[in-house]
């Protein structure tokens, strides 16, 4: 069973896995999206992200980043993502974290803003980007 933090992660690659489909691009004339790094994510990328957003969550300070490529792992496009923690916040026992997670592949990148919060020592949840 996966946990609330697993999925919360899930969330942010999955929101983003969907806008850049290429059906729904071509629905609404945004063929644009692909050529963005989302596009050129395999699922194997897409399950080992979110692992590394929350060992980053759970083991950075703010500003330090986890770096992350899909090099070696299969072959096709490269992909490669920069998770920072930016900016812990503390009310009561709620704990937030505001990230930046940029990803990078076929020259372009794009960068995600998730926040994630906990209560106590609680799972972190996704909360929203920003």
């Amino acid at each position: 069973m996966q946990t609330m933090r697993t999925r919360a992660a899930l969330h942010v690659t999955a929101a983003v896995r969907r806008s850049a489909s290429a059906s729904a691009a071509q629905a609404v004339n945004l063929s644009f999206l692909r050529d963005t790094p989302v596009a050129a994510m395999q699922r194997q990328d897409h399950d080992a992200l979110p692992k590394v957003l929350r060992g980053a969550l759970d083991r950075k300070a703010d500003g330090e980043a986890a770096q992350w490529s899909s090099e070696g792992r299969r072959r096709g496009r490269r992909v490669d993502a920069t998770v920072t923690p930016d900016h812990t916040t503390h009310d009561g026992n709620r704990t937030g974290r505001d990230t930046t997670v940029v990803q990078s592949a076929r020259g372009q990148s794009m960068t995600l803003r998730p926040r994630f919060c906990s209560e106590g020592s609680g799972e972190r949840v996704f909360q929203r980007t920003h």
